[in-house]
């Protein structure tokens, strides 16, 4: 059989990086706890191009001489790029930490170089003995002695002038110089950088080549809008009878979503819905002729999940639909969901692929105490060849007709080593293909979909509302998920209407957008959030009204108040500043009031301070603290905040500042530069 034939025990490719069995020993300056690596290095850390990822290990060795570490990253073309590493405080646990930036796409590795430090272990005995007068002949025999090989390793570099100061330098440490000279000349800052970058290492231990995959960028720095086509320009007609949206009336649709800055516009199932067991509006199991039912029961007469339902048009209707979308800068996201209606042609084709209870029903899904009769769900266990190549197959198909992103439908409740074979050979002929898991569950699962492949995930962010729990949320992310997990929040989904958005108070949109798009670099919004719709399907349910999922919700998008303008302004604010772009490097300020919630993103020169109310009924009033070190500041410094969002108002702040918010003016969006 082939490679791909085994789905059950799937393969890697010859020279994959996704396996590294090989155990890795403690080298002559031992490192210890490297992080990240993703369950051994059997998977890849995730990264996108030029995106920064921290390092860290514990690097120690026998006896007072002096460690230090590199961080080496090695390209797709076998080019390393070396990176520092500095030990963290407090000293005494040796720490070290770096922070290395990939650069373009393709598979990486990194190791952590430990050496010994022959530099800092003479310049702390210098440091010592020359203030005493102690072994003073000896002291500028040796430093002369490091900086002489430090001039010829820069000349190797080609840092001529370096060399020729580095020399110079060995020439000038005589015994019989002042004392503060010799010491001015070992401990002056254009000597620490030179001999950083140039002075000997000896010992040098490796540790093993751990996998980084560095994919485009939009795997990580997106901004979703979802909308039903089948809504689109839908209307009744005299008799009462519906007439579907359809592909071709959605382009405005397309054309609104670029407007406002988008840039993927994910369509629940465009697929032929199934007849048994329809559900009707609200849910119900006794709907009219007239209602849609749900588009998640894939399957009848017409096709399963390679045609496309009739009323939307044909497959022409919807290649012109992608079409249109890239003229407009936008990826159509696909839903993908692996179940199907009782019509499917699955289900008479293949019911070895679902699971037969002992009277002989086909099982359908549940979740006690929810039923979804309309919907089968597949049995993996049950051939898992055909199903796993049916899959793939899938794939393919909707790849052909240009879809780059696949949104998919509770792949929690799918094995994650059926995703670790599909994604790996969607991957190695498609690697600009995203996949982003519709994941709700537990965080080890979600860690699990992340480590296999998935490029984003769905979040509990829908559910964290107050100071410390945004706060310890997106520090989790940011620490101990980033090695493998990419969030993307979300305000609201079609099944989901959250309880803080219930009572339709227009500020609490306001905040949750302002929230989801700047501590996040992906986020997304389902339609009808911007126009505040809110009302739930019964007291204590997270549940709409006459949702979508089971009826045509045409609207008028133009409809004021309604949250366009701002949404625009989020999306381009995060697309002029690079530090919005990702979540590796956030901190969070104080401040004197538990309903300010303030944060700082760094990228580079980028520097951006949020600063937003989580009240959305009164106004806020408090002082924030800026930790400006945080910032790569010095804490002296004074800053010049121009207000994104504020239409481009300046101030000069300092470490404490006042700022008063409230439902008209929820947020700040400060670009940071000094003065």
């Amino acid at each position: 059989m082939s490679q791909t034939s085994l789905p059950s025990t799937p393969k890697r490719a010859a020279g994959s990086l996704k396996r590294n069995p090989s155990p890795h020993r403690l080298g002559r300056i031992p490192v210890a706890n490297l992080w990240p690596v993703v369950e051994g290095g059997a998977y890849f850390v995730k990264a996108v191009e030029n995106e920064e990822f921290r390092v860290t290990a514990n690097v120690f060795r026998e006896g007072h001489d002096a460690v230090n570490a590199t961080i080496v990253l090695t390209d797709p073309q076998g080019v390393e790029h070396p990176f520092p590493m500095r030990q963290a405080e407090p000293t005494g646990l040796d720490v070290w930490e770096g922070w290395a930036r990939v650069a373009g796409v393709g598979d990486w590795t990194y190791r952590v170089e430990a050496w010994s430090d022959a530099w800092h272990t003479w310049l702390h005995h210098a440091e010592a003995k020359l203030a005493v007068n102690m072994d003073v002949p000896l002291v500028c025999l040796e430093g002369a002695d490091l900086f002489r090989k430090a001039s010829l390793t820069a000349a190797e570099a080609g840092d001529r002038t370096t060399a020729t100061v580095l020399s110079s330098m060995a020439e000038a440490l005589l015994p019989d110089r002042p004392v503060e000279e010799l010491l001015d000349m070992a401990t002056g800052r254009a000597t620490q950088r030179a001999m950083n970058l140039y002075g000997p290492r000896e010992l040098v231990s490796p540790t093993a080549e751990v996998p980084v995959r560095v994919e485009r960028r939009r795997a990580a720095f997106s901004s979703w809008y979802e909308f039903f086509p089948r809504s689109q320009g839908a209307h009744q007609r005299e008799d009462g009878t519906w007439v579907s949206g359809t592909f071709a009336g959605s382009h405005e649709r397309l054309e609104a979503a670029a407007a406002m800055g988008f840039d993927i516009v994910y369509v629940p199932p465009i697929h032929p819905i199934g007849h048994q067991y329809r559900k009707g509006r609200n849910n119900t199991l006794t709907p009219s002729e007239q209602e849609p039912g749900s588009p998640w029961a894939i399957g009848n007469e017409h096709g399963g999940h390679d045609a496309i339902h009739p009323d939307l048009g044909t497959m022409e209707d919807f290649d012109a639909f992608v079409a249109r979308a890239r003229e407009l800068g936008l990826e159509v996201a696909l839903d993908f969901a692996l179940q199907a209606s009782p019509d499917h042609p699955w289900v008479t084709e293949h019911p070895e692929w679902f699971t037969t209870r002992l009277d002989g029903t086909i099982a359908y899904a549940e979740n006690p105490p929810k039923k979804y009769q309309d919907i089968y769900p597949i049995n993996f266990d049950n051939d898992p060849e055909g199903i796993y190549h049916e899959c793939l197959r899938l794939l393919e198909f909707w790849i052909s007709h240009g879809v780059t992103v696949f949104r998919v439908d509770n792949p929690h409740t799918k094995p994650l080593d059926f995703w670790d074979w599909l994604l790996d050979q969607v991957h190695a002929k498609h690697p600009e293909v995203i996949f982003l898991a519709e994941a709700f569950t537990r965080p080890q699962m979600m860690k699990g979909l992340g480590k296999v492949g998935y490029q984003l995930s769905y979040t509990y962010f829908t559910w964290r509302g107050s100071k410390q729990e945004l706060t310890e949320y997106a520090r989790e992310l940011a620490d101990d998920w980033s090695s493998c997990y990419r969030p993307s929040f979300w305000v609201n989904t079609p099944d989901i209407n959250p309880f803080h958005l219930q009572s339709g108070n227009q500020a609490a949109f306001a905040i949750r957008a302002v929230l989801a798009a700047t501590l996040s670099p992906s986020w997304g919004v389902y339609s009808g959030f911007e126009l505040f719709e809110h009302e739930a399907l019964a007291p204590g349910r997270e549940e709409y009204l006459n949702s979508e999922k089971y009826e045509y919700r045409p609207r008028d998008f133009t409809a004021a108040p309604n949250l366009n303008g701002l949404m625009g302004a989020l999306n381009h604010i995060r697309r002029q500043n690079p530090a919005l772009q990702q979540l590796r490097r956030i901190t969070f300020h104080q401040t004197t009031h538990d309903s300010l919630l303030a944060f700082s993103k760094v990228d580079g020169h980028s520097h951006v301070l949020v600063v937003v109310t989580l009240d959305p009924n009164s106004g806020v009033t408090g002082e924030v603290t800026i930790d400006l070190p945080a910032l790569g500041l010095d804490p002296r410094s004074l800053l010049r905040v121009t207000d994104e969002l504020g239409g481009g108002a300046e101030y000069t702040w300092g470490v404490t500042n006042f700022v008063h918010l409230h439902p008209g003016q929820v947020a700040h969006i400060f670009r940071v530069t000094t003065s």
